[in-house]
């Protein structure tokens, strides 16, 4: 289970990746159903004021035996050029080892890199420094694309929002989206974007007689279980089906169907999660009609089945 959370800082600080595992894990939201979650901030000299940009420091007031035992332990961006200490790669390859999760923003890959824990993973670090990254650690598998990249234990995110959808995947995993879902809305952000997103996409700027395409996505989750095409989303969109399409590559980075299908197996994810609806009626209620659908689907987004998703997720946290 998810209880405990060390970040490890090393300076200079990013604050806003910093920031975000401090809003995800950090902030008591027990009153909405959130478990508490013990939050410890490390680094190799503690109470040291570590640099945060202009006018700004960060102190650390643990140690990096307080990441001895935490079920997660994160690295937030920090220097491309300066190489983690013995004492940093010794405490993330100590995490690795008793199988903790082992989480990196943006930059803070170059620190899991440097400890040798990305050799043979696929990797997501901001798009600006992922040419180096691969160029200097050639066995890690680079994608320059991905919002962030689960690969065993090992989590990656690229730059700055990305972290955010990172942090949510994790609680996501070990604690439901009901719990997920709770953070999110109290961020005020998306509680899900898929992992596979692209990090880049070019927004136009929208003119007086374009509108966003956001009424259009609100109008295919409330009828996620029903059929729906894309002529039937250029409809309610008020465009032609060309329009629509280049709009959603626009404003989303994948095509309609592709969103559509993202959204159909979070939805699924949702119902396996809070449920105990069939595997054919979480099918039906996600909109994919039949369990094999749902299962080939589910399996090429999430790794896994929905069968054995809950198995090995739902179960277990049932047992706990």
């Amino acid at each position: 289970m998810l209880k405990k959370i060390a970040v490890i800082l090393q300076p200079p600080v990013a604050l806003f990746e910093f920031g975000v595992l401090t809003e995800v894990f950090g902030v008591d939201r027990s009153a909405d159903g959130v478990p508490k979650f013990e939050y410890v901030v490390c680094a190799e000299n503690p109470n040291e004021p570590l640099s945060a940009g202009p006018g700004s420091f960060v102190v650390a007031t643990m140690t990096l035996d307080a990441a001895a035992d935490a079920d997660l332990v994160a690295v937030p961006s920090s220097s491309l050029t300066a190489t983690p200490s013995e004492a940093v790669i010794s405490a993330l390859r100590d995490a690795d080892r008793r199988g903790a999760y082992v989480m990196s923003l943006c930059s803070g890959a170059f620190a899991l890199a440097a400890a040798g824990l990305l050799d043979d993973r696929t990797v997501a670090t901001h798009w600006r420094y992922a040419e180096r990254l691969a160029r200097e650690y050639p066995a890690v598998r680079v994608d320059s694309d991905i919002l962030y990249a689960q690969d065993g234990t090992i989590v990656s995110s690229a730059g700055t929002a990305a972290g955010i959808d990172a942090c949510l995947h994790i609680v996501r995993t070990e604690l439901g989206s009901a719990v997920a879902n709770r953070i999110a809305r109290r961020m005020v952000v998306s509680p899900h974007r898929d992992g596979g997103q692209k990090q880049f996409i070019e927004r136009p700027v929208v003119g007086r007689s374009e509108q966003s395409l956001q009424p259009t996505l609100d109008w295919i989750t409330e009828n996620i279980a029903h059929t729906i095409t894309v002529a039937a989303m250029a409809r309610v969109a008020g465009v032609a089906e060309r329009t629509l399409t280049r709009r959603f590559m626009a404003e989303v980075g994948c095509a309609p169907h592709t969103w559509l299908t993202q959204q159909r197996v979070a939805r699924a994810r949702e119902l396996l999660d809070d449920t105990r609806l069939s595997v054919e009626d979480v099918a039906a209620e996600s909109g994919f009609g039949a369990a094999p659908l749902l299962r080939h689907h589910f399996t090429r987004l999430v790794g896994i089945t929905p069968t054995e998703y809950r198995r090995r997720f739902v179960d277990r946290r049932d047992v706990r």
